[in-house]
């Protein structure tokens, strides 16, 4: 009687397999990404500049369209904010939350701060159909 190698190799071959891709993934995923077409990049915000003048606090940025990998234009800047306090942790880490939302063409936020706080700053920028750029690189500003 002949035995049937290919097929049992085959088998244990595409058992192996299958359990090999079952152990890879981790369980937890992330939330689902839009698809980016890498001809809708957008250029994030740089150059963010911080004035004060006691509690008032005005955040600026520069932003600029690269023709060959950045061309979509804004619509709008999202400035995102962390606080940290005295009683917080030195080595918490930052919780950003959106703070306001700028038009084109304006590139220019203000708000209030409170003395006794460290305020970080980013920006981003968002084209249409929500493309988003990378964010900004983050500003600390001390409320003393």
């Amino acid at each position: 009687m002949k035995r049937q190698t290919f097929g049992n190799r085959s088998l244990i071959g595409f058992i192996t397999l299958f359990f090999i891709l079952g152990l890879t993934g981790c369980g937890q995923k992330g939330p689902p990404l839009p698809v980016a077409d890498m001809a809708q990049r957008i250029m994030e915000p740089y150059d963010l500049k911080i004035d004060h003048s006691d509690s008032v606090l005005s955040l600026s940025w520069s932003h600029r369209i690269d023709p060959v990998d950045a061309w979509v234009k804004p619509e709008r800047f999202d400035v995102f904010m962390s606080i940290k306090g005295p009683s917080d942790c030195e080595d918490c880490p930052f919780r950003f939350k959106t703070v306001g939302t700028v038009p084109m063409p304006q590139k220019e936020f203000i708000t209030r701060v409170e003395k006794g706080y460290d305020y970080y700053f980013r920006v981003q920028a968002v084209g249409e159909e929500n493309v988003r750029s990378e964010y900004s690189k983050t500003i600390r500003f001390e409320a003393r």
